[in-house]
């Protein structure tokens, strides 16, 4: 039977994409990774240093692997479940070769192909190594992109601390939104939801 795992990363995220990534491994992938030292579970309980080193890994001995997302348009056009089903949908549609069965992270998944049954895995990233090696894969992903984002913006974003908080509700980042608004990178349905004190700010890039 050909397992896939998916995951996706920055969903809870007030900036940017949203990430969704897909695996199938080899039988003998674990053993591959005990012998060279590689961590594979739920990639926010790795190390930056650890997520590279498994992502190099995963990327050069997955049997197939796709990585998709929805950019911050179509989050804010049709809402972040319907975007991040979006990107899980590209993933499944860009394998190389469709799985017989489908392990989702999470308690919901939307299918779009009656002929691969799924099943969701509530923690499934700690419990299924297609789930974790997805988990790893759709936040390298992401965070690289997020980094390259401020490294190009930064006098935009730093003061948001995007760098540190990839756009997440930290402290810094929620004190910043309402001192200064959102910016064109922010997901406008979420800050218009959650922050009644932003009160329209904007700022004009």
């Amino acid at each position: 039977m050909i397992k896939a795992g998916m995951d996706e990363a920055g969903r809870g995220s007030l900036i940017s994409r949203v990430y969704a990534a897909i695996t199938i491994l080899p039988e003998e992938f674990l053993e591959l990774c005990n012998s060279e030292n590689i961590i594979i579970r739920d990639s926010k309980k790795m190390t930056k240093l650890q997520r590279e080193k498994s992502r190099i890994f995963i990327e050069k001995f997955a049997i197939d692997y796709n990585v998709q997302w929805s950019e911050v348009e179509e989050i804010d056009s049709i809402g972040i479940q319907k975007a991040t089903m979006k990107a899980m949908h590209r993933c499944v549609d860009n394998l190389c070769m469709p799985p017989d069965k489908l392990f989702v992270d999470g308690d919901y998944y939307e299918s779009h192909h009656a002929s691969i049954p799924f099943e969701c895995v509530v923690r499934g990233d700690s419990i299924v190594p297609e789930i974790a090696c997805a988990s790893i894969l759709a936040k390298t992903y992401r965070d690289e992109f997020v980094e390259n984002l401020c490294e190009n913006n930064l006098e935009i974003l730093d003061k948001y601390g995007i760098l540190q908080n990839k756009g997440y509700g930290t402290k810094v980042h929620m004190d910043a939104l309402k001192k200064f608004g959102f910016t064109d990178y922010h997901r406008k349905s979420f800050c218009k939801q959650s922050y009644s004190l932003l009160q329209g700010k904007r700022i004009l890039l």
